[in-house]
């Protein structure tokens, strides 16, 4: 079983160090949450084999520093690291994300991929709710390929629009924006964002419902181009 969660934002400069912090977080509270894939960690490299790497500051911080050191980095792009975190037999996290640049185009990302076992209970939820307090994203959702290709053969919806999976994560302004009566289990976070439990496993037309929707009222409404912010 595979499972795929995402946030994603504007533009959002920032310095070495929160940035390490952020990353530290992501991986303290994905031991926490799914321990059976969070025994050790491994970085993985453009080019060479893959580096053992413990999840603590000083690590992080070590990682961060070393991407931007790259001949090709650009804070136009941000700072990109991938993770993958191992243990039980038949599970595995890969942590990828680009942060901390000031692209005009492209947006910023985290993406947690999740294999486990069929039929072995993920929380997915958690987990987006997890991204959603350390990256603060303008956007993020919990989905899978059926989820995508519906979004994109029956609503219309591309690789770049904002959309929700079968939960979603809406910044505050978007959240605003939310239409009464959309069957969804709205929980608030502070400072305004929420998370939207929209459909179980499966019930891909119900996503594609909530995404239509949520477009409709404007919540999905894409950042301007050129970005000028993180959020809308």
């Amino acid at each position: 079983m595979r499972c795929l969660v995402r946030g994603f934002w504007g533009p959002r400069p920032e310095p070495v160090e929160p940035l390490a912090g952020r990353w530290r977080r992501t991986l303290d509270g994905l031991t926490g949450l799914v321990p059976q894939a969070a025994a050790a960690w491994s970085q993985i490299h453009a080019n060479g084999p893959a580096t053992a790497i413990t999840p603590d500051g000083d690590a992080l911080l070590g990682a961060v520093r070393a991407a931007q050191s790259a001949a090709d980095w650009s804070d136009l792009t941000g700072t990109a690291l991938r993770l993958v975190g191992t243990g039980t037999p038949g599970w595995e996290v890969e942590v990828s994300g680009v942060a901390g640049g000031t692209p005009e185009f492209l947006l910023q990302s985290i993406m947690v991929v999740i294999h486990a076992p069929d039929g072995a209970p993920v929380p997915e939820e958690d987990v987006l709710a997890l991204l959603a307090r350390v990256w603060e994203p303008d956007f993020g959702d919990v989905s899978d390929n059926d989820v995508l290709d519906a979004l994109e053969d029956e609503a219309g919806f591309s690789v770049e629009d904002p959309a929700v999976g079968r939960v979603g994560y809406l910044s505050p302004a978007r959240a605003a924006l939310v239409p009464a009566g959309l069957e969804a289990v709205r929980q608030e976070f502070p400072g305004g964002g929420e998370l939207l439990s929209i459909a179980a496993p499966g019930d891909t037309a119900a996503v594609v419902r909530a995404c239509e929707r949520l477009r409709e009222a404007g919540a999905l409404a894409p950042l301007p181009r050129p970005m000028d912010r993180a959020v809308l």
